[in-house]
């Protein structure tokens, strides 16, 4: 009986310690979007050419969204077919998936690739977008910025978000486009930046993964005791701002009847073993901020320089 009150205080724990923060955020809505047409992989070749095809397919998901009565989803999707903006994969069924380009990728010799976390779809891509201009300008016209919104992020407010099942379901998604984006770019240094949820995302797809760095930032945790448990090559780093509220959340794994909630380890504790690198007073939502320490840390986390 005391082992039951006591796995049961502590999913209740670790549900208010996520979810009170940010009580009333909303998920991805369910607009119809047209099927994309399919593509082959990424070569640097044909990289105009596939910018071209998923602007029509944003421009496409735009009318249908409109004929819906969805003017903000319409109003998300204009903005992103803009000229200048360059999609490597387009999908606005189901919440959405987006994957854009930052700089010349064709002449990169760094790629930087975001994970984001919970919360993120076509509505709030401006967020995505806008750490991803402040780490391209940061990191200078040798390196390219990828945001990879490859997965139906969860919602801050529901069970998904306590859960790894949304990031096992993402994983191989991620580590198959690590793998093509190494096999257009196969001298290009790889990094990957992981934000809150997208931790999780990008701890399940670890091994093996074609990448120098994952970089894990306002990580609850992963679902793993410890770095080597992740069983990569890369270099595994984990910093959190001060101003993080997610450092409250307790770092624990409560077996379930039907799942395990929470995350275990926190990745900035001596037990995970990751590399620690200064995220000054970042709050969750600020580590890509202009002229932070966070930004400056990861952009020379990405350079191959010591953060």
């Amino acid at each position: 009986m005391a082992s039951r009150l006591r796995r049961a205080l502590l999913a209740a724990l670790v549900t208010a310690s996520v979810v009170v923060p940010l009580v009333g955020a909303a998920g991805p809505g369910e607009v119809p979007a047209p099927k994309p047409v399919a593509l082959g992989p990424v070569s640097v070749g044909g990289l105009q050419e596939r910018y071209a095809v998923n602007r029509e397919g944003i421009r496409a998901a735009e009318r249908m969204a409109a004929r819906h009565g969805d003017r903000r989803r319409a109003a998300a999707l204009r903005k992103m077919r803009e000229p200048g903006r360059h999609f490597l994969s387009f999908d606005g069924r189901d919440g959405g998936r987006a994957v854009e380009v930052y700089g010349d990728l064709g002449r990169a010799r760094r790629i930087a690739v975001l994970v984001p976390g919970s919360d993120t779809g076509m509505e709030t891509y401006a967020r995505l977008r806008n750490g991803a201009l402040a780490l391209r300008q940061r990191l200078g016209e040798e390196a390219a910025v990828v945001s990879w919104l490859g997965y139906k992020t969860p919602g801050t407010v529901g069970p998904e978000v306590l859960t790894t099942g949304r990031a096992d379901g993402a994983a191989p998604r991620l580590d198959a486009f690590v793998r093509e984006l190494h096999a257009a770019k196969p001298r290009a240094r790889i990094s990957l930046l992981c934000h809150s949820y997208g931790s999780v995302v990008c701890a399940r797809a670890a091994r093996g993964l074609e990448a120098e760095d994952i970089v894990l930032y306002g990580s609850p945790g992963t679902g793993y005791d410890d770095a080597g448990q992740l069983h990569t090559r890369a270099t595994v780093w984990a910093g959190r701002g001060r101003g993080d509220w997610i450092g409250g959340v307790p770092h624990v794994r409560v077996p379930l009847l039907v799942t395990t909630v929470g995350f275990g380890t926190d990745p900035v504790s001596r037990r995970f073993g990751a590399r620690i690198f200064d995220a000054g007073d970042a709050g969750h939502s600020d580590y890509l901020t202009p002229g932070s320490a966070a930004l400056a840390s990861m952009s020379r986390i990405v350079e191959g320089r010591h953060a």
